[in-house]
């Protein structure tokens, strides 16, 4: 039996914000498997802010997503058919197999699919706090913030995917964790479910005096770090309260995504108050995946580590389930459900 493969493709690139013209549902067969090759059925589709930056072709840290061809992105799935003796039918795995139903990929090439247990952790979480986005957390709040007990660590969208861990990581090594995101909703589940200490809703500071009196009010010592996720106005009112020697870690500037400019209101701050600012790509540090993966298992599956899921439906929601994920419409880890 033919086994027909949904995809979604990159149709058209993206002029200023991005819209559902760019993408287009596309079907094709699934070829017949090869010596060494793996068939896996996609039952979750990640969707994170790093695809907006890959959808353009200016300069970044990655080459573009080239036209016409599946959209990048991390699943999670089951193996359906498999020559590779390292993989059986049934097993579950992760991997980046894109914006479609099923991935027929070499399995013989290191790292491109990975094993899960199930047991004790959702398929799902291996797609947030257990996977990127957790080990991004873990990596710029333990690796360039490194709080000690009592500094103040500020997240940016933290009611996300990363930024709701990495105030939990925070909170784990005695450090106050106040957080920003959009809403009263979002905000009282940062400060009641995820156990942030305050959380300022930036929604009601529309302008720089505004935001920085709310973070003096919720960080009276000051900030020893900051994990950003937003840029513009936000860094803008945070570096404003930054302690010396503060830390910055910079994980994403969801603010420009489309191309505009993010210029830094006070750039003298940096010497002033001695900060550190460094950007990070997680993928470029594999040697922090298994410690991270150790602890952010460990404390999902006996219930220390929260986190929230929302989930579309179908292949044919994700490109709408992305463009909400750009205007900040997810609560927690956006995945689309594929199964």
């Amino acid at each position: 039996m033919t086994l027909i493969n949904q995809q979604i493709v990159l149709a058209s690139r993206p002029e200023g914000e991005p819209s559902a013209a760019n993408f287009e549902l596309m079907e094709t067969k699934v070829p017949e498997l090869q010596d060494g090759q793996v068939l896996v059925r996609n039952h979750y589709l990640s969707l994170d802010p790093y695809m907006r930056g890959r959808m353009s072709e200016g300069k970044s840290y990655a080459q573009p997503q080239p036209l016409g061809e599946v959209m990048i992105g991390g699943t999670v799935g089951e193996v359906v058919a498999s020559k590779n003796t390292a993989f059986a039918v049934g097993d579950m795995v992760v991997g980046m197999g894109g914006w479609q139903d099923y991935q027929l990929v070499d399995a013989g090439q290191r790292g491109v699919l990975q094993k899960v247990d199930t047991t004790h952790l959702p398929l799902s979480a291996y797609l947030g706090a257990v996977g990127m986005p957790g080990v991004t957390a873990w990596y710029g709040l333990t690796q360039i913030i490194a709080p000690k007990p009592g500094e103040t660590v500020v997240v940016s969208a933290a009611s996300g995917a990363v930024g709701g861990v990495v105030g939990q990581l925070a909170r784990a090594r005695g450090a106050r964790a106040v957080g920003l995101a959009g809403g009263r909703e979002k905000c009282a589940y940062v400060t009641e479910e995820l156990g942030f200490d305050a959380c300022i809703d930036y929604k009601q500071h529309p302008d720089l005096k505004s935001l920085s009196g709310a973070l003096k009010a919720a960080c009276p010592k000051g900030i020893d770090g900051y994990f950003e996720n937003v840029g513009g106005m936000i860094l803008d009112a945070v570096m404003l309260r930054m302690n010396a020697f503060g830390r910055i870690a910079v994980c994403g500037m969801i603010a420009g995504y489309n191309g505009e400019p993010i210029p830094m209101a006070n750039p003298s701050l940096i010497l002033m108050s001695r900060l550190k600012i460094e950007g990070f790509i997680v993928s470029e540090h594999m040697e922090a995946w298994p410690p991270a993966l150790k602890e952010l298992g460990t404390a999902v599956a006996t219930g220390k580590l929260k986190y929230r899921e929302t989930v579309a439906e179908g292949l044919a929601s994700a490109p709408q389930a992305f463009l909400g994920l750009l205007k900040g419409r997810n609560f927690g880890k956006q995945l689309v459900k594929l199964v």
